[in-house]
């Protein structure tokens, strides 16, 4: 179980990205992150892991404090919270292989990584988790010769790589066309499921939340103003988050809020 209290995040510049969050997020569940932009989404999810450093607040997963951790055991608590990347986050001049291989570094050490040096079970695995996402016969392309959707399929297999509990993710299919979007999330909902993980998403596709998240969690100016499965998420709900705006506008009757496509 992850629980977050009193969690905010103070900008020098006087800026404050998360005002008081609080939420508890259950083993195996699957959770999203839904907001206007500045809404305090990403730095939530990334002071989970402390990518971001909290100004104030607790995190804690299962029984440990993540904002209490110095540094070395810090780096061993983040073996268990894989995270994948906004803008894939790859190691361009690097084989697809090495980049999931990449997943590893918090087991193996860096002077092993860079000598390729991995272990057999470790390897293995990357191949399944190739195949798994589509990409084993790219074991050996460089990343850069990858288009978006293939790219952030790497970062999916490199997450999973890590042998996570939970998976952050931020922002996966904001540079992807409609279709590849569904496709990844689809995806990454298949393999969290398929591995009993507990997942957080930050996302601004309002329709993709509803469709493959089982809860959705409200941001605005950073503090949580709704939270709800996504049958609650309403006009009036959308208003909350968003601010005033005809919802329905420009919609067919089949694409209404609680209608199963």
């Amino acid at each position: 179980m992850l629980h977050i209290s009193g969690l905010e995040k103070n900008y020098p510049s006087g800026s404050q990205a998360l005002q008081g969050v609080d939420l508890t997020v259950n083993d195996g569940e699957l959770l999203a992150l839904i907001g206007p932009s500045g809404a305090g989404k990403s730095t939530l999810v990334r002071c989970i892991n402390r990518l971001v450093e909290p100004t104030q607040g607790t995190i804690t997963l299962d029984e440990t404090d993540l904002t209490a951790l110095d540094h070395s055991r810090l780096r061993i608590a983040r073996r268990d919270i894989g995270m994948i990347f906004q803008e894939y986050a790859l190691v361009e001049r690097l084989s697809v292989m090495e980049n999931v291989l990449s997943g590893r570094l918090g087991y193996v050490g860096f002077w092993k990584s860079a000598r390729r040096r991995f272990p057999r079970e470790d390897v293995r695995r990357a191949l399944s988790l190739l195949d798994r996402v589509g990409l084993r016969e790219y074991v050996d392309v460089r990343a850069d010769q990858l288009s978006g959707g293939q790219r952030q399929r790497v970062g999916i297999a490199r997450a999973l790589e890590q042998q996570p509990r939970l998976l952050l993710v931020d922002e996966p299919t904001s540079s992807l066309d409609p279709k590849t979007a569904r496709q990844i999330m689809r995806l990454i909902v298949e393999l969290v499921k398929e591995r009993d993980l507990t997942m957080i998403i930050n996302i601004h596709d309002v329709d993709l939340a509803r469709l493959f998240t089982e809860r959705i969690v409200g941001l605005r100016d950073g503090k949580v103003v709704f939270e709800g499965t996504p049958a609650d998420l309403d006009d009036d709900a959308l208003t909350e988050i968003y601010g005033e705006e005809d919802w329905q506008a420009g919609k067919t009757p089949s694409d209404a809020v609680g209608v199963t496509v």
